[in-house]
């Protein structure tokens, strides 16, 4: 039976991709197979194979599925500014329904496992009304939210996690992933955000010194998702 999540954070440069890939590196040590897609990204490098993301790349590389970059990241753009800009600057109508079919047909190759990434936080703006957010909503799936651990985190998370309630998802796991060693009372913020929550918590990602998939997956309960 096959699983899949939209994953979103509290902000941009939170973790998500580098959460995301250790969700992926821990499924694949589970022995279930691995999708990902990340369906808009911003600040691209241009290479002689076209636009490539970084984050993008990090997914692609968790990905047990035979997968093309296209079909892992069909919307990309090289100014590193908020996606619907740069679509806007690209003369690209950035919408819900541009999305949505290369997302789909993600998901119908059915992997064990499957990770839709957003771009920075909940909210983030498409063309004309649409949000990001829209696009989950559209997908139905199951949201999993990665906190940065810094000062401020707690209102961005619990505002987060109400607003995907609001929209009607279910917030299936949250990550706290330490992006700030030096944030005052972590053990007291991180019970507080246990408390307010209403997920569970699939990890405690530490300021790591070599960040990779595999460090992040020791850190990470999978068996706690429905």
């Amino acid at each position: 039976m096959s699983a899949a999540y939209f994953i979103t954070g509290t902000d941009t440069d939170i973790g998500k991709t580098t959460v995301a890939a250790g969700l992926l590196h821990a499924a694949r040590l589970a022995g279930l197979s691995t999708a990902a897609g990340k369906p808009v990204a911003s600040g691209c490098d241009v290479t002689p194979k076209g636009l490539r993301n970084a984050d993008a790349l990090a997914l692609m590389a968790q990905c047990s599925l035979p997968l093309t970059y296209a079909q892992v990241n069909p919307m990309a753009f090289e100014p590193a500014i908020a996606p619907h800009l740069a679509a806007r600057e690209a003369g690209v109508a950035l919408t819900v329904q541009s999305l949505l079919a290369p997302m789909r047909q993600l998901l119908d190759l059915q992997a064990d496992f499957t990770l839709i990434e957003g771009a920075g936080g909940w909210r983030v703006p498409l063309a004309d009304q649409d949000n990001l957010s829209d696009l989950a909503m559209a997908l139905d799936l199951p949201v999993i939210l990665v906190v940065g651990v810094r000062l401020g985190c707690i209102n961005h998370a619990l505002l987060t996690a109400e607003a995907i309630a609001r929209d009607g998802l279910q917030l299936a796991g949250w990550v706290a992933n330490i992006i700030d060693s030096k944030t005052a009372r972590v053990e007291e913020n991180l019970a507080t955000l246990a408390e307010r929550i209403p997920a569970p918590c699939l990890g405690r990602v530490p300021k790591l010194k070599m960040v990779t998939a595999e460090a992040v997956a020791e850190h990470l309960q999978l068996d706690l998702l429905d």
